[in-house]
C-alpha cells in the first residue's frame, strides 16, 4: 500500500461525499413533487406520460397496490425483454448478424436485468445486437434501478405519515426517478465518458492493424450511453465481456474514477434523501456512517491483500514487491483495482475492471463478504437503502431488548408485524445462496461448469450465487455459467434476491404507515449517535455475515492457508 494510493481512494470518496447533500435534496424536492430546476422542461413530459399511460398521480395506493404495481410492471418488463432476446435476429441494428438468444439465456438475462442484477453469461459483444443493448438492456438499467429507488421512497414516507394507509404511487415514484434523476445524470456522465475516449456508435465493429502486420476485428457500438446508466443505476452489466477492464469500456484512470464516483453518489444521496423525506437528517448521517465504515475497511483489506503479494508467484521468480498484479489492468493498479473491488460488491453494482478469481484468497473473500452482507454499503440505488433499514429495525429491536422497552424507530414502534417480515427478508439471501452451492457443489451438472478444483472451484460457485440472489452481478471468473443449470438456478435467485425481499419491506412500510408518530422520550434508544452506528454495524456483521462463515472457510480461507504453504490450488 502506498500514501499515493490512499489518496487516490481518499479524493474519490470525498467527491462522493460533497455531492450527497444536494443530490439528495434534489431528489427529495423531486419525490415530493416539488418544483425543481429542471421542472419547466420534464413536467410536461411527465404530465404526458400519465395521459398516455391513464395515471390519475393524485391517487395514491396502499402497500399490497404498491407491491403489485412493482410485480406488474417487471412481469411486463421481463416479457418484453425476453421477447427482444429472442427475437434479436430478426429486428433492427444488428450490424453483425447474431442469432437470437438461446431459451435458458435469454430467461436468465431478462430475469437480471428486470431485477437490477445483470448477471452476465455471455460475452455482450459476440451475443448482443445493438439494439437488444440498447432497447433491452440499457432501457431496463434505468426501470429496474427506478424501480428500486421508488419502493426506498414508499418505505421512507412510512416513517413521516400517521395513521394512514397509502404510500404513495408506484408509477409516479418510478417515473419521476427516471424522469429527473436517472435520465439527468446519465445524459451528463454518458458525454464525460465519450470525452475520455469511450465509443458510443452504432458501427458494429472496424478492422485495425496490428503492430505484427495483422488484421484484427475489433468491436463497438454504443458504449458509452449503457456504460453511464450501468454505473448511475448500480447495474453493472458491461457492453464488453471483460466489463470495465475492456479499454473501450474504461480508457484510462479518469473514466475509472469517474464510474467508482458514479456507482456511488446516487445511492449515497438516497440515504440523504431518506433522512429529508422521513424529517431526521442527523438519522440518514448515521446510517451512510455505518455504510462508510465497512465499505472502506473493505477497500482497505483488498487492497492490502492484493500489494502483500503472493508467495506462490514470488516461488516463480515474481518481485513481491509489485504485489498481486495477475488479473489487473496496469492503468489503474492495485489501488483502483481495490476500491472498484469493493465499492461494486460494497454496492449491487457488479461492475468489475479486474477478474475477482485472480486476486488472493483474501482479496477475494472480501468482495463476495461484502455482497453476502446484503448489498447495503450502501447497496443498489434504493435496494440498498431499504436495506439498511431493515437492519436498523434489527438493531433497535436488539437494543429494546436490552433495556426492556418496545424497540422504536423514527418515532415508529417496531412491534412483532414488523420483525417477521424483517426477518423473512433477512433470511431469503441465505436461503438461496447457501442451498443452491450445496446443491451445485454435489451434482455433476454444477460441478461441470468449474474451472478448478478444490475450494477455489467451491469459491467459484458460492460467489455466483451470493452474486445472484445478492442482485450484484459480478462474477467470479472461471465458472461456465452458460449452461440450462446455472442459467435457470441463478434466474431463480436473483428473482428471490429482489421480489421476496422487496414484498417484506412493502408490507413492513404498510404497517408502519398505519401507526401513529409517538415523539421521543427520556426512554428511547437514540438512533442517530455512535451508540447505534457501532451496533448497527455488529447487527449487519452477525445477522449479514456470519452464516456464510462455514461456507467461506471452506473456500477462500482454506485457499489462503494453502498459498501460505506454497501450494497450488
Amino acid at each position: 500500500m502506498t500514501l499515493v494510493g490512499w489518496l487516490q481512494i481518499s479524493l474519490t470518496l470525498l467527491a462522493v461525499l460533497l455531492a450527497i447533500k444536494p443530490l439528495g435534496l434534489y431528489m427529495s424536492h423531486v419525490f415530493a413533487g416539488e418544483r425543481t430546476l429542471l421542472s419547466p422542461v420534464l413536467n410536461p413530459v411527465e404530465r404526458a406520460f400519465y395521459a398516455v399511460a391513464g395515471i390519475d398521480k393524485s391517487r395514491e395506493q396502499n402497500w399490497i397496490s404498491y407491491a403489485f404495481g412493482v410485480l406488474l410492471f417487471s412481469t411486463a418488463g421481463f416479457l418484453v425483454l425476453y421477447g427482444i432476446l429472442r427475437l434479436q435476429d430478426i429486428l433492427p441494428l444488428n450490424p453483425q448478424g447474431f442469432a437470437g438468444v438461446a431459451p435458458d439465456l435469454a430467461f436468465n438475462t431478462a430475469v437480471s436485468f428486470i431485477t437490477n442484477t445483470n448477471w452476465q453469461s455471455y460475452g455482450g459483444e459476440t451475443t448482443m445486437s445493438h439494439f437488444s443493448q440498447m432497447a433491452g438492456l440499457t432501457v431496463q438499467n434505468f426501470l429496474s434501478a427506478a424501480t428500486g429507488m421508488a419502493i426506498a421512497v414508499a418505505l421512507s414516507r412510512a416513517f413521516v405519515r400517521s395513521n394512514m394507509t397509502t404510500l404513495g404511487n408506484f408509477w409516479v415514484d418510478m417515473t419521476r426517478a427516471t424522469l429527473y434523476v436517472l435520465l439527468p445524470l446519465a445524459v451528463i456522465v454518458a458525454l464525460l465518458f465519450i470525452a475520455l475516449g469511450m465509443p458510443q456508435t452504432l458501427d458494429g465493429s472496424f478492422t485495425a492493424t496490428t503492430l505484427e502486420g495483422a488484421k484484427q476485428i475489433i468491436s463497438t457500438g454504443p458504449v458509452a450511453s449503457q456504460e453511464a446508466i450501468k454505473q448511475l443505476g448500480t447495474n453493472g452489466g458491461g457492453f464488453f465481456n471483460v466489463n470495465a477492464a475492456h479499454p473501450f469500456e474504461n480508457p484510462n484512470a479518469f473514466s475509472n474514477y469517474l464510474g467508482v464516483f458514479s456507482m456511488l453518489v446516487v445511492s449515497s444521496a438516497m440515504v440523504y434523501a431518506f433522512g429529508q423525506i422521513a424529517g431526521h437528517r442527523r438519522q440518514a448521517w448515521a446510517l451512510l456512517s455505518a455504510m462508510a465504515i465497512l465499505l472502506i475497511i473493505g477497500i482497505g483489506a483488498v487492497y492490502w491483500a492484493e500489494t502483500s503479494g503472493n508467495p506462490i508467484l514470488t516461488q516463480l521468480g515474481v518481485d513481491s514487491l509489485q504485489g498481486n498484479m495477475e488479473g489487473k489492468e496496469i492503468r489503474f493498479g492495485q489501488a483502483g483495482t481495490a476500491l472498484y473491488a469493493a465499492v461494486t460488491t460494497g454496492l449491487s453494482n457488479g461492475g468489475v475492471n479486474a477478474m475477482h478469481a485472480s486476486l488472493t484468497p483474501l482479496g477475494g473473500l472480501i468482495p463476495m463478504f461484502l455482497i453476502q452482507l446484503g448489498e447495503v454499503l450502501p447497496g443498489g440505488v434504493g435496494s440498498g437503502l431499504y436495506g439498511m433499514v431493515i437492519f436498523a429495525i434489527l438493531t433497535v429491536f436488539v437494543a429494546g431488548l436490552m433495556v426492556g422497552r418496545t424497540p422504536e424507530f423514527l418515532g415508529k414502534k417496531i412491534e412483532s408485524r414488523e420483525m417477521k417480515f424483517a426477518m423473512l427478508a433477512v433470511l431469503v439471501l441465505p436461503l438461496a445462496i447457501l442451498g443452491f452451492t450445496a446443491i451445485s457443489a454435489i451434482l455433476p451438472v454444477g460441478l461441470a461448469g468449474l474451472l478448478n478444483k478444490g475450494p477455489h472451484g467451491l469459491s467459484e460457485i458460492l460467489y455466483a450465487y451470493s452474486s445472484a440472489a445478492g442482485n450484484n452481478g459480478s462474477a467470479f471468473a472461471g465458472l461456465t455459467a452458460n449452461s440450462i443449470w446455472y442459467n435457470t438456478t441463478l434466474g431463480i435467485a436473483m428473482l428471490l434476491g429482489r421480489f421476496a425481499y422487496i414484498v417484506p419491506v412493502l408490507a413492513i412500510a404498510g404497517s408502519l404507515v398505519g401507526k401513529q408518530k409517538i415523539p421521543a422520550s427520556a426512554g428511547t434508544f437514540p438512533t442517530d449517535g455512535p451508540l447505534f452506528v457501532g451496533l448497527l454495524i455488529g447487527i449487519i456483521i452477525i445477522l449479514g455475515g456470519l452464516q456464510y462463515f462455514p461456507a467461506l472457510a471452506l473456500g477462500p480461507i482454506v485457499e489462503h492457508f494453502l498459498m501460505l504453504s506454497g501450494q497450488t490450488f
